[in-house]
């Protein structure tokens, strides 16, 4: 395989889909049996996980493990978070810590440092790009170094995007209608990309692009940011509990590739639909984790029939 992460996760669609598994995993997701077995809730996380990992690790692509519901466990949910992370690793699949993290000079180095290297090791990391290109470039060179990428927020799926993301922005080429704050983040991302390109054409780098539903001008504007941002790999949140079905992530792909589609929800929880009716001692991590395989492969299909339709 190649050396850098983009790369890694370039071959990982090609060969998998485009399936990233999101272990946002709250405590009260696990089936009740299992949780109660254990002596706290980061500890049923992490065996929760660790089921689940196994179930779907040759249909996911990646996985993107959201920090906050650790942090909301505490020194234990850190520790959940850093031995999830570390399992992934050594099963051989690819992470994405999810930290969203924005700031500059020598702090944005120390959490480079803290979640490119040590017990929060991962492949990619998300950031927010609002504080301006000196908040990115501490993470590139140690992502250059390591052979990291990341993910930086270009245009999301929540209904908050328009109060900043959408604003009109002045500027000299007036042959550019309709430029917007968030094509001046992605032309940035773009010369980034064009600076620092992996074997598989893209960026070391890529960008957060929402996959919520669309229809009319909103369909075109997604095959615009496709189109505009052709170097930048997309990791695509939005499927599944948040709206976003198998053609709105496809119009984000690039020949078949150039993304992965995150749901965390409609897979960590896919057990509750199954155990309906069901006795719920009798429920445990691998009934949850079959089911969660089952939505895994029927979102990858799905999303493998839209991208041959679109």
């Amino acid at each position: 395989m190649s050396a850098y992460a983009m790369d890694k996760l370039f071959e990982s669609v090609r060969d998998k889909g485009h399936v990233c598994v999101g272990l946002d995993t709250a405590a009260e997701y696990i089936p009740p049996a299992e949780r109660h077995r254990c002596n706290c809730d980061a500890d049923a996380v992490l065996a929760y996980n660790r089921a689940l990992v196994d179930a779907v690790i040759d249909t996911a692509a990646c996985f993107k493990v959201q920090i906050a519901y650790y942090e909301e466990m505490g020194v234990a949910g850190l520790s959940a978070y850093a031995q999830t992370l570390k399992y992934i690793r050594q099963r051989g699949a690819l992470v994405i810590a999810d930290v969203k993290r924005s700031d500059i000079a020598d702090t944005a180095d120390r959490y480079a440092r803290a979640h490119f290297c040590g017990d929060f090791e991962a492949d990619f990391v998300t950031l927010s790009p609002y504080m301006g290109m000196d908040s990115i470039d501490p993470w590139l060179a140690l992502a250059e170094n390591r052979e990291k990428g990341a993910f930086v927020l270009l245009r999301t799926s929540n209904k908050g995007m328009r109060d900043f993301e959408y604003l009109h922005i002045v500027q000299d080429d007036t042959n550019k209608k309709d430029r917007r704050l968030y094509h001046a983040v992605g032309d940035k991302l773009a010369k980034l990309a064009e600076d620092h390109k992996t074997k598989s054409g893209y960026g070391i780098f890529g960008a957060v692009v929402g996959a919520d539903p669309k229809s009319g001008d909103e369909r075109e504007e997604a095959l615009e940011i496709r189109r505009l941002y052709k170097d930048l790999f997309f990791l695509i949140p939005g499927y599944g509990a948040q709206g976003g079905a198998a053609d709105d992530a496809a119009l984000l792909l690039r020949e078949g590739n150039g993304g992965v589609v995150n749901a965390s929800r409609s897979i960590l929880k896919a057990w509750t639909k199954d155990a309906a009716g069901m006795d719920m001692e009798k429920v445990d991590n691998n009934f949850a984790a079959s089911s969660a395989r089952k939505a895994a492969l029927e979102m990858r299909d799905a999303i493998r029939a839209a991208v041959q339709k679109s």
